[in-house]
C-alpha cells in the first residue's frame, strides 16, 4: 500500500456517534467502511492515529449541522484538511431515498473524492457566539408576534375592539386594564395573554442590548458600523447580516456575495 496517498475520510456526526468511510485518491479504488466510533476526543484521536498510517494526506469531510462544527475545529487546531458541506448542495440519484448512517459516510468519502463537494464557510467560535445572539433575537421577535396574535384572536373571538390608533401604547395598556370580559376564566386567560406580551417585549429589549453590547468587542464591528451607514440599515440588522454572512473576504467577487445573499 502506497505510503503518499490522499485518503478522503467520510464521517456522518450525530451526538453520540459518529459513522466512519474512506477512500484512497486512486481511481478505481473501494470505499471502505470503518464502522461507528464514539464522539468523545479519545475515540477521535484513536482515528488520527490508525488513519496515517496509510496515507500522508488526509481530507475529513462531514455534513454541516448541529454536531459538525466542533469536531471541524478540533481537526484544524491539529491542522487536517476538513471540509464541511451543505446537505441541500450534495448530488443525490432519483429514487434513492434510504439513509443509513453508514451509508451517508461511504457517500461523502465517494462524492469528495470525485470533486462533487462543495465545502461551505464555518465561523469562528467568536462569530458564531454573535450568529447565536441574533438567532436568540429572532426566537424572541417570532415568540412576541405569536404572543400578540393569540391576544388579539382572543379579543376578537369576544367581539372586543379597540378604538384607538397606537397598540401596546400607555392608551392601549390603559384600555387593555379596563377590558372586562363575559366570565371570570375568559378574563383570566386575557391577562395571561396580556403579560405574555408584555415578557416577551421585556426579553426580545434585553437582546437588543445584549446585542448592542457585545458586538464593540466582536472583530467584525468595523462592518457591522459601516452597514449603518446605508440608508434604513440600524444595528440589529447589521449585526444580523454581518453574523450570517462571515468574513466577507471570503467572496472573492461580488457576484459570489450576491449568490450567498440570493
Amino acid at each position: 500500500m502506497s505510503q503518499s496517498r490522499t485518503l478522503f475520510i467520510g464521517m456522518d456526526v450525530h451526538k453520540d456517534a459518529i459513522a466512519v468511510a474512506y477512500v484512497a485518491q486512486e481511481h478505481g479504488a473501494e470505499v471502505a467502511a470503518l464502522g461507528t466510533m464514539g464522539t468523545r476526543q479519545c475515540a477521535i484521536d484513536q482515528l488520527l492515529r490508525t488513519r496515517p498510517s496509510k496515507a500522508t494526506h488526509l481530507i475529513f469531510i462531514s455534513e454541516a449541522g448541529p454536531c459538525g462544527s466542533w469536531l471541524y475545529r478540533s481537526l484544524r487546531t491539529k491542522d487536517y484538511d476538513c471540509w464541511v458541506v451543505a446537505p441541500s448542495l450534495m448530488p443525490t440519484k432519483a429514487g434513492d431515498r434510504v439513509k443509513t448512517d453508514r451509508r451517508d459516510a461511504v457517500q461523502l468519502a465517494r462524492l469528495a473524492r470525485s470533486g462533487d463537494l462543495t465545502p461551505v464557510y464555518v465561523p469562528t467560535v467568536d462569530d458564531e457566539a454573535i450568529r447565536d445572539l441574533t438567532r436568540a433575537r429572532e426566537d424572541a421577535s417570532s415568540d412576541l408576534k405569536e404572543a400578540t396574535f393569540r391576544r388579539k384572536a382572543f379579543v376578537l373571538r369576544q367581539d372586543i375592539r379597540y378604538a384607538g390608533r397606537a397598540n401596546w401604547g400607555p392608551a392601549h395598556l390603559r384600555w387593555l386594564a379596563a377590558v372586562v370580559c363575559p366570565t371570570p376564566a375568559q378574563h383570566i386567560v386575557l391577562q395571561a395573554y396580556v403579560r405574555a406580551v408584555t415578557e416577551h417585549t421585556e426579553r426580545l429589549g434585553r437582546w437588543d442590548q445584549e446585542l448592542r453590547e457585545q458586538v464593540t468587542t466582536w472583530r467584525l464591528h468595523p462592518v457591522v458600523d459601516a452597514l449603518q451607514a446605508l440608508r434604513g440599515v440600524q444595528c440589529t440588522v447589521a449585526v444580523t447580516m454581518v453574523a450570517a454572512i462571515g468574513d466577507v473576504t471570503r467572496c472573492e467577487h461580488p457576484s459570489e456575495l450576491m449568490k450567498f445573499l440570493g
